[in-house]
């Protein structure tokens, strides 16, 4: 693969930021690097470097799925 992403079997990605390594996997609670919001990942594009999500906890009537490129993301922690 011609980027520092590599999709692993059951949707997990490892992303080469600087020396540290960022793994993700489908159903992760994340936060966006622009929203102080609790999000949960529902898909991943490794090939063009981005995944869907919705905020998290899931209101009554739903929440959106949206897309946003994979360097957005932090972890809840804030560490990343």
């Amino acid at each position: 693969m011609p980027n520092d992403l590599s999709v692993l079997q059951g949707q997990r990605c490892n992303q080469s930021e600087s020396r540290s390594v960022m793994r993700l996997h489908q159903g992760d609670c994340i936060t966006l690097r622009s929203d102080a919001g609790l999000f949960q990942v529902i898909g991943i594009d490794g090939d063009h470097d981005r995944c869907w999500v919705r905020q998290w906890p899931l209101k009554p009537q739903g929440s959106p799925v949206f897309e946003v490129p994979l360097d957005q993301i932090t972890s809840p922690s804030g560490s990343d």
